[in-house]
């Protein structure tokens, strides 16, 4: 089992920046990759960034690319999600998760995530 716990989020005007982070209760070498997701009032959860952790490899949803940038500190076992450039419909709760195995085509699938925190809230607002 792992743990994973987010902080970071906020309010924050339109335009502002945020970082995330997620820091996980142990180093795990059967996790094979971490992601955020976020979910807004009435809205399906959805994956806005991952990364895998046999090569590094990200993966950015299409609405926060250019905006978003994931990272991973190896040595906290901890991921961060710098947010630049924030929009109203960012506003969600974020949260971590990671997974043990490959299940789902892509690590943006929230579905194929096996372990998740609770989330830390963004909140874009003039």
């Amino acid at each position: 089992q792992v743990q994973l716990v987010e902080s970071g989020g906020g309010l924050v005007q339109p335009g502002g920046s945020l970082r995330l982070s997620c820091a996980a209760s142990r180093s795990s070498s059967s996790i094979i990759s971490m992601g955020w997701y976020r979910q807004a009032p009435g809205q399906e959860r959805e994956g806005v960034s991952c990364i895998r952790t046999s090569d590094g490899s990200t993966y950015y949803a299409d609405s926060v690319k250019g905006r978003f940038t994931i990272s991973r500190d190896n040595a906290k076992n901890t991921v961060y999600l710098q947010v630049n450039s924030l929009k109203f419909e960012d506003t969600a709760v974020y949260h971590c998760a990671a997974a043990s195995a490959r299940r789902s085509s892509s690590c943006l699938d929230y579905y194929g995530m096996e372990y998740w925190g609770k989330g830390t809230l963004v909140t874009v607002s003039s």
